[in-house]
């Protein structure tokens, strides 16, 4: 998995000397969390119903957007 991340100039963020500590680290992996959870209550994108791949991401964002929106107006 690093290979591939570090071709797209990703840097995870791993716990060791000198980088922050594990408690902060789990600030970032429960915001993804989080965020995954919210895509899952969206009935259309918890089963994939969609042949095309193309149809399925759009699905994804329509639904990201309605969220933010949500998150926002509240």
């Amino acid at each position: 998995m690093p290979k591939p991340c570090r071709g797209r100039n990703i840097v995870p963020p791993i716990a060791r000397k000198g980088v922050e500590s594990s408690q902060r680290l789990g600030r970032h992996r429960w915001t993804v969390e989080r965020t995954v959870a919210w895509l899952a209550g969206c009935r259309r994108l918890h089963r994939r119903y969609e042949r095309k791949a193309e149809h399925f991401l759009a699905f994804a964002g329509i639904a990201a957007t309605l969220i933010c929106y949500c998150r926002l107006s509240t």
